[in-house]
């Protein structure tokens, strides 16, 4: 066996977030009167957290206490409108449930906020991850690309950077995994062009569960 542990990202990676990131953003846009977005523009804001997502959404120049304020708009309709279209990707279920067999262990790290990380991983995945954390700044850890909270979930499952791998499908998570000094497999059913995350560095691109699967296990 190769890995002991995996650490995912979430969106893009084990769940399809696309949808309800998409509509809070454009309710939180909306409720101060600003231009919508489409979704595939929101597909490349994500990924370095909400508060970086609704800087990229509002209008170019917009203040700092716009975001601020568009911000805690996202996050109240987000917290109650998490799981309305969201679903996990085909194969993720079984694949997890293959992993917690093998005795791997396994955790999220992702830059959506702790807040909404936690209650989409129990609902979807209950009992499949021995940790899973959220953007947690306030709290002085610093989210990805940062290697905080990585490898504070490593801690806390009695993990290492040198016996671990780390799952994900963005530009983000490659430097994020570099940083963290981890092997990276890069998922291609994502919010990003696999194509590209080659040219970046990628070199272990999966198609399927069932390829990430045997990625991880041999």
């Amino acid at each position: 066996m190769r890995y002991s542990c995996v650490v995912f990202d979430l969106d893009g990676t084990l769940l399809n977030t696309l949808d309800d990131l998409a509509s809070s953003t454009n309710y939180a846009l909306a409720a101060h009167g600003l231009p919508l977005r489409t979704t595939d523009e929101v597909r490349q804001f994500v990924g370095n957290g909400i508060r970086n997502l609704i800087r990229r959404a509002v209008p170019e120049g917009s203040s700092e206490e716009l975001v601020e304020e568009v911000h805690a708009t996202f996050d109240r309709h987000y917290a109650s409108h998490s799981m309305v279209q969201t679903g996990p990707y085909p194969g993720i279920p079984q694949l997890l449930s293959r992993l917690h067999k093998a005795g791997i262990r396994c955790c999220v790290v992702s830059n959506k906020g702790d807040y909404a990380v936690r209650p989409l991983v129990e609902h979807f995945f209950p009992g499949a991850f021995d940790r899973a954390c959220g953007e947690r700044e306030r709290d002085g850890i610093r989210r990805k690309p940062w290697p905080d909270t990585v490898l504070t979930c490593l801690d806390a499952v009695g993990a290492t950077p040198h016996n671990s791998v780390y799952v994900g499908d963005s530009e983000v998570d490659l430097l994020t995994a570099k940083n963290a000094g981890m092997p990276c497999i890069i998922v291609s059913w994502g919010f990003r062009d696999a194509h590209e995350l080659r040219k970046q560095g990628a070199r272990v691109v999966v198609d399927t569960a069932q390829e990430l699967y045997t990625a991880i296990l041999e």
